[in-house]
């Protein structure tokens, strides 16, 4: 390989310097020109140094992983290192905590794993990081060179297996290359829209000699993400928001990814317009802003859900009109003209058409947005939507979200959950598994500040609330950390509380222990004529697991609650303890649903407010 010119360096720090602005990348430029400095000469390394020196220019302070046979060479080095290595009990677990760590902070999470099965192991959180376009670094070892092909032991083709779930994917064939493909790896999960990029580095490639030198040359001559929308389209979007009758402004994940919060408010504030924050999105716009409709979609507010139905103009901002908030496609939003903004062009019209198509950061669309529709205003096109905010209006005072307490007398779900909230308060990070628990963490907590909600969004991994706190804590470790799991969920990978245990990381666990699995068992109970098939755990009748004991096992310290009274108490306790992971296991009914709900496959105008209830609409409401 050509040694980097005097020239194409310079020409690589600047383009470090203009092109990478999604957050994070500034902290990696840094620690790139200051690694540069440190070592202004190529060094004599092996591949597996060169590879651990490369982190460290990238700036990366930890990794989660698990060392075995084909990734062993790179755990030498890191021996030394700066970058802190924490040892998890399931590759799984590695993935998610380099998400959760990813989302919390901004910058890019990174985790390692063996060839075969521990490459395999990795797949569910990077095809969990693909969907919610998180920025992550897998770096896997893989067999040698000459073995590839061969069915070697412990041989997988996991770049094979990972091309259709990550941004991009490579196979190192030289040790040279390595500091390289390190560097575009970061570069490419970090900028445009955000996602998981995998390094395969076979064994005798990290054994390898080689130099080392900071920074390299990035290659990538196809990659341009577009991040300044064109000005004829920002335009026609103002113009149509200030003609607009019922307008809205769809916000999704895409504007927590720019770090676009603070213009978000200021357009928001600037045209009246409504605002409903999709489930990748809460924190995005404070809760409790008079203009925050809530939640849209499968169980999002009423609200929420018809001020999209029947909107004139939707604008959408890094969302993607998924199937969860649109619906029975064909039937969504019918009268509305659609501005859709997103950083990822092959989004905008894959479900639905764009009226206005723009491509650009949700930054850099949003400032604009506000400027053009600043000259708008001043031109004195200012439209009246008071008729729209007095339907919206009335349909939240008639349908606001709420639960009625159990019947049988068991403790509520909801309420755990909306008591946990209002004591942690808006500064704490709420993680949360997949179903019900998720549902209502998302309805009965108040988020008013971007990366305090982590969650599977787009793949709905269960098992993903434990490691991704875990990951959290140490991206944040002065903020308080709170993982609100079901007993489903959380047996899937509560084994990494004894990672928490011993690396000192005081995450607190809610068990939302329902007995079942509680999301399933609802479309039983709505669908399937309340057959119960293969939903009830054993964690209520047999106690099996008694979490309180498995919690104390993982040396954490274990607690239950089975009564609305012990609720504040318990999780005062929880909130008291800061040096040891906590677990909560909280004995709530089964029979509990979420609400409101737009069934799988219908309509949103056929949004249930309670089983078998649909909200009444006078024919004068929207």
């Amino acid at each position: 390989m050509t040694r980097p010119t005097p020239e194409t360096l310079a020409h690589s720090a600047r383009r470090a310097r203009t092109a990478v602005e999604a957050p994070g990348d500034a902290d990696h430029a840094r620690a790139a020109s200051s690694a540069a400095a440190a070592h202004p000469a190529p060094a004599q390394v092996s591949g597996a140094g060169s590879l651990v020196r490369s982190l460290e220019a990238l700036g990366v302070d930890v990794v989660f992983g698990i060392p075995g046979g084909a990734i062993l060479p790179a755990y030498d080095p890191l021996y030394d290192s700066s970058v802190r290595h924490i040892l998890v009990r399931h590759e799984q677990g590695a993935g998610h905590a380099a998400t959760g760590y990813a989302q919390a902070t901004g910058r890019v999470g990174v985790c390692i794993a063996t060839s075969g099965p521990g490459a395999t192991n990795l797949v569910t959180p990077i095809a969990d990081a693909y969907m919610d376009s998180v920025p992550l670094v897998a770096i896997t070892g893989q067999v040698a060179r000459p073995a590839i092909g061969t069915d070697a032991f412990q041989e997988a083709d996991i770049q094979g297996i990972t091309l259709p779930i990550t941004k991009h994917n490579f196979l190192v064939q030289e040790a040279s290359e390595i500091p390289r493909v390190l560097a575009e790896a970061f570069h490419l999960a970090s900028t445009g829209r955000p996602g998981p990029v995998l390094v395969d580095i076979p064994k005798d490639v990290l054994q390898a000699s080689t130099t080392f030198a900071w920074p390299p040359t990035l290659d990538l001559p196809g990659y341009r993400p577009t991040l300044h929308p064109h000005g004829k389209q920002i335009r026609e979007a103002a113009r149509l928001i200030s003609s607009a009758r019922r307008p809205v402004l769809y916000v999704g994940g895409g504007v927590l990814k720019a770090g676009a919060t603070e213009g978000l408010r200021r357009l928001a504030e600037l045209t009246g317009i409504p605002v409903v924050t999709t489930l990748m999105a809460l924190g995005a716009f404070p809760d409790s802003h008079q203009q925050h409709l809530g939640m849209p979609g499968m169980h999002g507010t009423v609200a929420a859900v018809y001020g999209l139905q029947k909107a004139d103009l939707i604008v959408a901002l890094g969302a993607r009109f998924d199937d969860r908030v649109t619906g029975k496609l064909d039937s969504f939003a019918p009268d509305a003209t659609v501005v859709h903004a997103d950083i990822d062009p092959a989004e905008i019209g894959k479900n639905r058409h764009a009226d206005v198509p723009i491509v650009g950061d949700a930054r850099h669309v949003i400032d604009e947005l506000v400027t053009a529709v600043t000259t708008e205003r001043a031109a004195g096109r200012t439209p009246d939507i008071s008729d729209w905010w007095a339907q919206l209006n009335d349909l939240r005072e008639r349908y606001p979200l709420g639960y009625e307490e159990p019947a049988d007398g068991t403790l509520s779900p909801q309420y755990v959950i909306k008591r946990l909230g209002e004591i942690a308060g808006p500064d704490t990070i709420y993680v949360a598994g997949v179903g019900q628990h998720q549902m209502w963490a998302s309805q009965f907590i108040s988020y008013e500040k971007p990366q305090t909600w982590l969650n599977s969004g787009g793949l709905g991994t269960m098992g993903y609330a434990v490691p991704a706190a875990m990951g959290a804590k140490v991206g944040r470790p002065e903020t308080v950390v709170w993982a609100i799991d079901g007993d489903g969920c959380f047996q899937m990978t509560n084994q990494e509380l004894a990672t928490c245990a011993l690396e000192g990381i005081p995450v607190k666990i809610a068990v939302i222990n329902n007995g079942n699995l509680g999301m399933v068992r609802q479309w039983q109970t709505l669908f399937y004529g309340e057959r119960y098939s293969n939903t009830d755990l054993g964690t209520h009748k047999h106690r099996i697991p008694d979490f309180v004991k498995l919690a104390e096992a993982l040396g954490c310290v274990g607690l239950r609650c089975e009564t609305a009274e012990e609720v504040d108490r318990t999780i005062e306790m929880a909130m008291s303890i800061n040096d040891a992971p906590v677990v909560i296991d909280f004995v709530v009914g089964k029979d509990a649903m979420v609400w409101p709900m737009v069934a799988a496959g219908t309509s949103n105008d056929e949004i249930m407010f309670a089983r078998g209830v649909r909200p009444a609409f006078d024919e004068d409401d929207i």
